[in-house]
């Protein structure tokens, strides 16, 4: 076909409410009825073809952590070598293939999850990773159909960037994928990271060796199946779950690896960027690495803020999905003032937030993902309720009886550096420092040196000027700063996401410039009268 191609303008997803009568709602307890009724075995996807182990897992409800709703086989080295052979295989059509092709495989990934396959995914967010509805559906539904229809928009504008031509040349950029596969490593907290990570590279004419995280490999497989339901070719994105080192290793050490997209944890990325630079010399090429990490981020209240939205911010930022967002606000600075004002309303909304299965649609908060984050946080809170500069004024409650359930939990601290207001602890947990209300200035500069991450953070202030100084102070201190609202909820196309120092490599996913990290660029010039004469006019005689 001869014609300049254009993706249909992209629309933000609106976000349905599953009001009590609506359809909407009834469709998706149907298909959570439905998902529960059965065990699922989640093969590994390598090439198209289903490949099992025999070596599993199961996968359980964490607010229900007895009812196994899954198995999912695990990878080995033998398999991730399957995978780089299927890799490779596939890059010889897919990189060649047209971008709009390309791009029209994502297009109708987006509207089959808009529509038809709505409420699949957000069902095995809901199961899987302990979200209730709202939280699924602005993330499983939402943010998803928006990556595909923004990348795919985000595609379209770097292939139309080209450069200048002067009379007798055609000078123009060939936008090439990369030589190599690309590393996709997703978390369980975002369904739509997951199904992000390995795509953006894939719209680019990359393949992808995609490890989703073991407690999210049961929406991980419906991912891979809503791609492959909308004509994925085999082999592009190749899903391995497993351990990170019997994957994650034998894939960096393979000389076609060429690029890590990465969403976890700091430490994890450290380790992978330390590994990576050691097998430089493996590589044909040095890799893209883009990574968003940790973060410890803020919400930081002045004077003159409205109190009224500063609690609502506190509550939503801190406890929605049980604080199991990199962008989860875990520490916050109030001027004395703001606090006695607001400090008994604060903790009785707290106190009153309902809690349980994710089926339950009037619980705000659910369950952690597993044992091993219940344990982490748990740790945390029973520091503060031995400290002596520190208090615990709601929650604090740990119980794994039947699933893993942590109350909301808000901690009063005298200590700017106590532990909680310093370090990850990704769980529902909220520390206040109270700070005297002429020591604004002050405490801005605590807040920007206390913590090594600056992911996301947030400013609560009617007076502009006290704005503009959070601003200012804290300019390196987030990635996505935010002026009286909640620090967490960034929309694709509205703010990209990402941060920097410990949190990451800034690429902000949702934007052109993380699409960019997966092209490498070629300057074609072609001289339509080349010279038939070494000799310049410098070298001619008078």
């Amino acid at each position: 076909m001869n014609a300049i191609f254009q993706v249909p303008k992209p629309l933000n997803e609106p976000v349905w409410n599953y009001a009590p009568g609506s359809p909407e709602r009834a469709e998706l307890k149907a298909k959570l009825a439905e998902l529960r009724g059965q065990v699922i075995e989640i093969p590994l996807i390598i090439g198209g073809k289903e490949v099992r182990t025999g070596r599993t897992a199961d996968i359980v409800i964490p607010h229900e952590n007895k009812k196994v709703i899954g198995r999912f086989h695990k990878a080995g080295p033998k398999e991730v070598q399957l995978a780089i052979e299927a890799a490779a295989a596939a890059k010889a059509v897919w990189s060649h293939m047209p971008w709009e092709a390309r791009a029209a495989v994502f297009l109708k990934a987006g509207e089959l999850l808009a529509s038809t396959w709505r409420q699949t995914l957000n069902a095995a967010t809901m199961l899987g990773q302990s979200k209730n509805p709202y939280q699924a559906e602005i993330d499983s539904a939402c943010e998803l159909v928006d990556f595909y229809r923004f990348n795919t928009h985000y595609a379209e504008q770097i292939y139309a960037q080209q450069p200048f031509s002067p009379r007798g040349n055609w000078n123009y950029m060939d936008y090439r994928a990369l030589e190599g596969f690309v590393f996709a490593v997703t978390p369980f907290n975002f369904t739509s990271i997951a199904g992000n990570l390995p795509t953006a590279p894939a719209i680019m004419g990359n393949t992808v060796i995609w490890k989703p995280a073991s407690t999210a490999v049961y929406s991980g497989y419906y991912l891979m199946k809503l791609w492959q339901a909308a004509g994925l070719p085999d082999g592009v994105i190749n899903m391995v779950p497993g351990s990170g080192g019997e994957v994650g290793n034998p894939v960096i050490d393979s000389p076609d690896f060429m690029g890590l997209h990465f969403t976890g944890s700091t430490a994890v990325f450290n380790g992978m960027w330390s590994t990576i630079v050691k097998n430089f010399d493996k590589y044909r090429g040095y890799p893209r690495i883009v990574g968003e990490t940790g973060g410890k981020d803020f919400i930081f209240a002045h004077a003159s803020c409205d109190t009224e939205a500063l609690k609502t911010a506190i509550v939503r930022g801190s406890y929605e999905f049980q604080g199991q967002k990199c962008s989860a606000a875990s520490r916050s600075y109030i001027p004395r003032s703001v606090w006695n004002a607001i400090k008994d309303d604060l903790v009785a909304q707290i106190k009153g937030l309902k809690m349980g299965p994710a089926e339950d649609f009037t619980n705000f908060v659910n369950a952690v993902i597993d044992k091993s984050a219940f344990d982490n946080i748990k740790a945390y809170i029973d520091v503060a309720r031995k400290a002596p500069d520190a208090k615990i004024l709601a929650g604090g409650v740990c119980d794994d009886t039947e699933g893993y359930f942590i109350q909301p939990t808000l901690i009063e601290t005298t200590n700017p550096r106590f532990k909680t207001m310093e370090e990850e602890i990704f769980g529902p947990v909220m520390t206040v420092y109270v700070y005297e209300d002429d020591k604004f200035e002050e405490t801005l500069k605590v807040c920007d040196a206390t913590s090594p991450y600056a992911l996301t953070g947030a400013i609560f202030a009617q007076d502009r000027a006290a704005v503009l100084k959070a601003a200012d102070l804290l300019e390196h201190a987030a990635g996505n700063f935010y002026i009286n609202d909640k620090p967490t909820g960034a929309v694709v196309g509205q703010q990209p996401f990402g941060g920097a120092r410990a949190s990451g490599t800034n690429d902000k996913a949702g934007s052109l410039l993380n699409m960019m990290r997966w092209t490498s660029p070629r300057s074609v010039k072609e001289n339509f009268v080349p010279p038939h004469n070494y000799r310049y006019p410098f070298m001619l005689e008078k």
